[in-house]
């Protein structure tokens, strides 16, 4: 019998679980033993009674826990330390940001650790449901545009009233992918005016279905990734796009940056010069604050002030709504689980000719296995000893 064992999330300030009861009970349809670590789900208020009416075991202990499963899904990837605790050839599920994370790859393949990276899910149709990016994604450009509205000392929404009539506030989102679509779509519910910009100009017509209004820079020859992510922009093309939407930026009362390049550093689009164009009591979010942020001047996990212009980079967007990302999460991991299930031998079936999994499978029998994945290491290896060449 496959026992899947869910961990608590011991991320500082986490509030998420990868598991809520009712996927319990569906894990047990399809013939799998659940167990879940005492105190999963405290944070968005699911009691292990909960859990345990759904059919999982409860267990007090972390190792205990890791030690017994055979599958170990969570959100964030496991600790070092964790993994010596885990069965051989066990197979763990979570967010691992393997291009940055190439030391904790290693750990995975000298403890043997099969690893699927939720980052890296294929972006086509038939993984739509297991796409927790895109859930995640969605949820945080709501989170963020709430977070913007919270700062700003003015309304949103065009207001006519006898006292005089209030302008409605203005709107810039930069990327125009899952987040952004988002937070457009939130500002425009609220009532503000929405413009936004995005490299990929295919997104266009996305933008003006949604009532905004796309900013046309014309950049060159621009695209996407066969992934859908936008393309890294040439320094030349980062020069005009900054200095075409700069105005755009003084002009608005809320900015939202979303630009996150895959595996890469995010793009710097807004240096402290524009900052200061803005007048005071605007606010920007900097989605990438995390990651080394797309605004001169960020500062990951905080919200600052600079010369009367607010700057948000938290981070941790889906957590504040940390109930439905759960819910959201946690359905993605199911629909990954039983797409492979084989339920005649109740085991998570590994195909690594699979498209799907060819994809998402990082590491192996001791192995790096992501094509992907391998030949950015080798291309970084190879950069390596040219500089230590020279």
């Amino acid at each position: 019998m496959t026992i899947l064992g869910f961990p608590a999330e011991i991320k500082p300030q986490e509030k998420r679980c990868a598991v809520l009861p009712v996927n319990v009970k569906a894990y047990k349809l399809l013939g799998a033993t659940v167990h879940v670590q005492a105190g999963i789900g405290q944070h968005i208020h699911v009691s292990d009674e909960e859990y345990a009416d759904a059919g999982a075991e409860i267990v007090a202990s972390r190792l205990d826990l890791l030690a017994s499963a055979d599958i170990v899904p969570s959100l964030h990837k496991l600790s070092t330390d964790d993994l010596r605790h885990l069965k051989p050839n066990a197979l763990i599920m979570s967010y691992l940001d393997p291009f940055n994370e190439k030391g904790f790859v290693a750990s995975l393949c000298d403890n043997d650790i099969t690893s699927i990276s939720m980052e890296m899910i294929p972006r086509i149709s038939r993984c739509q449901k297991m796409d927790a990016l895109s859930s995640q994604a969605s949820l945080a450009g709501y989170v963020m545009m709430m977070q913007a509205a919270n700062q700003l000392e003015s309304v949103l929404p065009m207001m006519m009233t006898p006292a005089g009539t209030l302008k409605p506030a203005k709107v810039f989102v930069i990327g125009a992918g899952v987040a952004g679509l988002q937070a457009i779509a939130t500002a425009k519910r609220l009532g503000a005016s929405v413009t936004a910009f995005d490299t990929r100009t295919v997104v266009a017509e996305q933008v003006q279905s949604l009532g905004a209004k796309f900013l046309n820079i014309d950049l060159g020859e621009t695209g996407e990734t066969g992934q859908g992510y936008a393309q890294a922009l040439t320094p030349q093309q980062m020069q005009i796009q900054q200095r075409e939407q700069a105005k755009c930026i003084a002009e608005s009362d809320i900015v939202i940056t979303t630009a996150q390049l895959f595996g890469r550093k995010p793009p710097m689009l807004i240096d402290i010069k524009t900052v200061e164009s803005m007048q005071a009591g605007s606010v920007i979010v900097d989605m990438a604050a995390e990651n080394g942020g797309n605004v001169e001047g960020t500062i990951s996990g905080e919200i600052i002030k600079h010369e009367g212009v607010t700057i948000i980079g938290t981070g941790y967007w889906a957590n504040g709504v940390a109930k439905h990302a759960t819910q959201m999460y946690s359905n993605n991991l199911f629909n990954l689980i039983s797409e492979f299930w084989h339920k005649e031998d109740n085991i998570f079936q590994l195909d690594l000719e699979d498209e799907v999994q060819s994809g998402c499978i990082i590491t192996h029998q001791g192995q790096v296995v992501n094509a992907m994945l391998k030949s950015v290491y080798e291309a970084n290896n190879q950069t390596t000893s040219e500089k230590e060449d020279q």
